[in-house]
């Protein structure tokens, strides 16, 4: 294969590829005009008056997710980082999906609660359900910019659209189908676009491997490129930092398997969301279930490809131009597809950023219409009222998201940028959370204070990083410690306060934390969801076993 490092990423997309990608927006925002005429009430716009079946949602929650972090972002790190990434999916993703079906859901969907701070609004106090829900927000508006700001790097880089440009056309088509049909239109969509996705990267990962002489063509170029034979390694090697990743077994266990990824799962509302609309108490309960099988398979997609750009592509891993890691997916498909397939992989790439920006704007305008404004701004209004304020919402959150889209330049590797995130604001909220899901004494004010605590001290760790006091071996390490140390200190901090301040009572805690009260687990469900191999705990467990199972050959 030739050498990339003095070309362009421009592509040369034919009439077919450009009728592709028309016939795409077009019906997305076809969706979102038959959605609009489902939307009569806030409950409607908002939680898609929890009508909807698992496998829809099932699909929407992992296509939530699938979004340019994922794409780019994955391939990226199986470029930089190699088999190492799997942990991202096997230990990072898959438990904490389960654990939220298993566990969480009977919670969330049971005490009908319209969001995650909603929840933590009864479980503690106003305090600590405002500083979350302004924290989600900020958070969903910088990733939404993440989104925003990769679909237009990437659509300049490939079809030559100007910056601008190309991020005013994505934010305008998300915004339409949003205002128009609410989140029935994001998750309509989302199902959509996970099919799209999986047609455009698959042909980019088949005609990959053809290139390199199949997967043991693949592993031998790995073994002869600048990642070695730990490039192949999940396990191997983690006794140490002295591995790809720059991190040891117990950072990848409790950093990213543990806070990170329970905290993003089960406390991100822009996923949760998904399973709260679910028609019913199983359905909620199997929606992450459903979406552990594909999310399985997704390395696949992205993985295999950041590793053939490894080994084919001269020079990736520049820190500015053509060769960044994040191109590894447009380059391989500027050079391997041909028109017509082309169309259909630059439709899944623009369906992979619309999906994501998708998830945040609509979790972004719940929150600020139930958890900002009808609590505390303007109570007691008429319900149409909130649909205008949700709908007003969304068009803030888009143009907001549009001035952080330009934050993430600064990153040659955006998964890290988005892990800084995470270790911020969802590390310190899912410590909170989980303790407070089990240990019934922790009382209002630990959860404010030890909220703001661990925020705090994940805010400075990654502070002293960017200012070179503190050394993590890598920006992934430094996420991993910074998630680590907000966790321990919400629980310090949460125990301290619990010492000294009065619990609430048993009636009060009814229903919101384990062992007190009843969640309404069985409240609604269909004749049809008792079936055997619908059991959550059936699909839970099979998925927790096909995680272990594919780690085999990467050991």
């Amino acid at each position: 294969m030739r050498e990339l490092a003095e070309s362009s990423l421009r592509l040369h997309l034919g009439a077919v590829d450009d009728v592709i990608v028309l016939l795409y927006f077009v019906t997305v925002l076809g969706v979102g005009l038959v959605a609009r005429r489902a939307v009569r009430t806030s409950n409607d716009f908002f939680l898609s008056g929890r009508a909807l079946p698992a496998w829809v949602t099932g699909l929407a929650f992992v296509s939530a997710n699938l979004g340019a972090i994922e794409m780019l972002g994955m391939a990226a790190n199986g470029a930089q980082y190699g088999a190492m990434t799997l942990h991202y999916y096997w230990v990072g993703a898959i438990p904490a999906m389960v654990f939220l079906g298993l566990v969480m859901m009977p919670f969330y969907y049971g005490s009908q609660v319209r969001s995650v701070p909603e929840y933590l609004r009864r479980r503690f106090n106003d305090q600590a359900h405002l500083f979350n829900a302004i924290t989600f927000a900020v958070a969903q508006l910088l990733i939404a910019g993440i989104n925003l700001f990769a679909l237009a790097l990437v659509v300049h880089d490939l079809l030559g659209w100007p910056l601008w440009t190309a991020i005013l056309v994505a934010a305008a088509v998300v915004l339409a189908y949003i205002t128009l049909g609410g989140l029935s239109s994001a998750i309509y969509n989302e199902v959509l676009q996970f099919f799209v996705i999986l047609a455009g990267l698959l042909p980019v990962t088949i005609v990959g491997l053809v290139r390199v002489g199949g997967i043991n063509g693949l592993a031998e170029k790995v073994r002869q490129s600048s990642l070695g034979d730990a490039g192949l390694h999940t396990w191997s090697g983690t006794a140490s930092s002295g591995n790809p990743l720059a991190a040891n077994w117990f950072g990848i266990i409790f950093g990213l398997g543990f806070v990170l990824s329970f905290g993003y799962w089960t406390t991100n509302f822009a996923e949760v969301q998904r399973a709260l609309s679910a028609r019913n108490m199983s359905a909620a309960r199997r929606t992450p279930l459903i979406a552990a099988y594909p999310k399985l398979l997704i390395p696949v997609l992205t993985v295999i490809p950041g590793l053939v750009a490894l080994v084919t592509i001269h020079g990736l891993g520049a820190k500015t131009g053509d060769l960044q890691y994040n191109n590894a997916i447009p380059l391989l498909m500027r050079d391997l597809l041909p028109n017509g397939v082309l169309g259909i992989a630059v439709t899944g790439l623009l369906a992979a950023f619309m999906a994501g920006m998708a998830a945040n704007i609509s979790g972004f305008n719940t929150v600020f219409t139930y958890d900002i404004w009808q609590a505390y701004l303007a109570k007691n209004r008429p319900d149409g009222y909130y649909l205008s304020v949700g709908r007003v919402a969304t068009v803030l959150g888009v143009a907001i998201g549009i001035g952080t889209a330009f934050l993430a330049a600064g990153y040659n590797n955006i998964m890290n940028y988005l892990q800084a995130l995470f270790s911020l604001f969802n590390a310190p909220l899912f410590a909170a959370f989980i303790i407070a899901l089990f240990w019934k004494r922790m009382t209002a004010w630990a959860g404010f204070w030890g909220l703001l605590s661990g925020t705090a001290a994940a805010l400075t760790v990654y502070g002293l990083y960017l200012a070179k006091v503190l050394h993590f071996g890598s920006d992934l390490g430094e996420s991993f410690w910074g998630a680590g140390i907000g966790f321990v200190v919400v629980g310090v901090v949460a125990a301290l306060v619990t010492a000294v301040t009065r619990p609430k009572s048993d009636e009060e805690l009814s229903g919101l934390v384990w062992g007190v009260g009843r969640t309404r687990i069985s409240a609604g469900v269909l004749a049809g969801d008792r079936a055997w191999y619908r059991n959550p705990w059936l699909l839970g467990g099979v998925a927790m076993t096909l995680a272990i199972v594919l780690y085999v050959p990467f050991w």
